[in-house]
């Protein structure tokens, strides 16, 4: 399905985005820690803006695993079913990743709203307002809802057409060739 492979390259093109991300800041922390070690001088505040940039990651991070059919399922049943018992209870992932997904951003969006409203800031010398990091934290979530959602409706199209191979080769477990390779 091209939505499917045009999704996993948007999700790629974030994740190296991330992953630049993780390089600028370890290469802030290693400043602070040549600094700290060279002039007993600090930078200060890299802990903070590292604990943000490890939650805007993992949020959007999930997504990625999600294209990249790596979040942790338990297989003990899946493989020993028929096309059609896998197809149902790859649905059903889906749609479990969906709701609580879906979920946390309803409720982190109270949260944000909540910080938007009081103007709150860190408790820190950088004083940072919290909308910016959670404004990040939370668009990785509902951009994992809004995937999952795709994703679930997409291999329900598939597997309402009878194109179960289909579907489990986009939603469904890694076969062991796929998760050696």
């Amino acid at each position: 399905m091209r939505a499917v492979a045009l999704l996993a390259r948007v999700n790629r093109a974030i994740a190296v985005i991330l992953g630049l991300a993780l390089l600028v800041t370890a290469g802030l922390i290693l400043l602070e820690i040549v600094l700290r070690e060279a002039t007993a001088g600090m930078l200060g505040g890299t802990d903070e803006i590292s604990g943000y940039v490890m939650a805007g990651v993992a949020s959007c991070g999930f997504a990625y695993a999600l294209l990249e059919r790596a979040h942790v399922r338990i297989d003990i049943l899946q493989r020993r079913l028929p096309s059609l018992g896998r197809a149902a209870l790859d649905l059903l992932s889906m749609a479990s990743l969906a709701v609580v997904a879906g979920l946390v951003s309803v409720h982190g969006w109270s949260v944000l709203a909540k910080t938007i409203a009081r103007s709150s800031r860190s408790n820190t010398a950088l004083e940072v307002p919290l909308w910016i990091p959670q404004s990040i934290w939370l668009a990785g979530w509902v951009w994992f809802t809004l995937c999952a959602l795709f994703m679930l409706v997409a291999a329900a199209i598939l597997v309402a057409r009878g194109r179960l191979a289909e579907a489990e080769s986009a939603v469904g477990l890694l076969s062991e060739a796929e998760d050696v390779a």
